[in-house]
């Protein structure tokens, strides 16, 4: 399962939705369903300009963790 710590990333650089989806193009809407985890998929140009946004690297937003059956 992929755990998406895109929260805490945001937490960590104080901040918030609007002006994070507003730096990376994207819309308030498309970044909170990424946020909270509901998101299917994501674009590699869209991890690169979080990254960048955020100054951190893809493993600090994505997480791995074996499901537990």
């Amino acid at each position: 399962m992929i755990i998406i710590n895109l929260d805490v990333m945001m937490a960590k650089r104080k901040i918030g939705l609007a002006e994070l989806a507003e730096r990376i193009d994207l819309t308030q809407a498309n970044l909170s369903i990424l946020k909270n985890g509901k998101g299917k998929a994501i674009r590699f140009s869209t991890l690169n300009r979080l990254c960048s946004e955020l100054n951190c690297q893809p493993g600090d937003i994505l997480e791995f963790k074996e499901d537990s059956k």
